[in-house]
């Protein structure tokens, strides 16, 4: 579930897009190359467009505003494409949840609202990786059908972090006070500090397209030495240290590293996936 792709280009425009908007979908597309390809090798791919909320509006709202929009088009098409995938492509199979800033806030309600409906198919649930938004521990006790992730082996949980760097002082519009965040190296939540050594791989991205970018054989090119991860437990987020904020700016406040939750971790994320998919596969079998 990808994250915010509609920007209005005018202030007439609506503030939720046609599930048609063409630059919408072009925005859905890059962003599946630099999040969703993190799951590639050990899935098949589902992912729908959606009806988005322009971000600048939806930012410049209070919290509960900003709720009730995501409430409207966004999950209702989200929920719409879990329901057709299930009936469809599912076949019974367990699954993956993965998504992204605004899909974040969306799977973060499919999560409460969905899987709580229907335990018979969050059985199937590996995990869900809500990066990008925070998941708080206000949220997991009115939800207590859901956990949080404590290890990089367990199933049926939720993992998630938001980036940023040292100097943060506090001013990050999507995170929430009261967050828990993994550690996206170690997948623990520990405050030790996992170093850039440590890290499986970091993806650079192409700073005309946004994509990531490629090595001589067409496959995403594997940068390594790029970041290092350590959970604030007071902030609620991931710390990364180890790059320049002057060279890794999206739009948000400085050292805000929001854009690269992913592209940071992304073959962390690769493994990680991987790890958790043998664990439950290997689970189900021996029951």
């Amino acid at each position: 579930i990808y994250p915010t792709a509609y920007s209005k280009e005018a202030s007439s425009d609506p503030n939720f897009c046609a599930v048609d908007n063409p630059k919408m979908m072009e925005g859905a597309q890059v962003a599946f190359s630099r999040q969703a390809m993190a799951f590639d090798p050990s899935a098949n791919l589902y992912a729908p467009y959606y009806r988005q909320v322009d971000a600048m509006y939806q930012l410049a709202l209070p919290a509960a505003q900003q709720e009730q929009n995501i409430q409207h088009e966004p999950l209702v098409d989200v929920t719409a494409a879990f329901e057709y995938y299930l009936q469809n492509y599912n076949h019974g199979r367990p699954f993956i949840l993965a998504a992204h800033s605004q899909g974040s806030a969306v799977l973060r309600d499919l999560l409460s609202g969905y899987m709580k409906d229907h335990p018979d198919v969050y059985k199937r649930m590996i995990a869900a990786y809500v990066v990008g938004q925070s998941i708080t521990s206000e949220y997991l006790a009115q939800n207590p059908h859901l956990k949080f992730a404590t290890g990089p082996d367990d199933t049926g949980v939720i993992v998630s972090w938001n980036t940023e760097a040292p100097v943060v002082d506090g001013t990050n519009p999507v995170t929430m006070p009261g967050g828990i965040a993994i550690n996206p190296i170690t997948w623990t939540t520990g405050e030790a500090t996992a170093t850039a050594a440590q890290n499986l791989g970091s993806i650079q991205l192409n700073p005309q397209t946004g994509r990531p970018e490629l090595d001589a054989n067409g496959q995403i090119q594997r940068v390594m030495g790029v970041a290092d991860a350590r959970v604030d437990k007071k902030k609620g987020v991931v710390i990364c240290s180890t790059v320049d904020p002057a060279k890794y700016e999206s739009g948000f406040p400085k050292g805000v590293y929001h854009s690269f939750d992913y592209p940071f971790y992304f073959f962390d994320v690769r493994a990680n996936a991987a790890n958790r998919i043998g664990q439950y596969l290997a689970g189900h079998k021996a029951n």
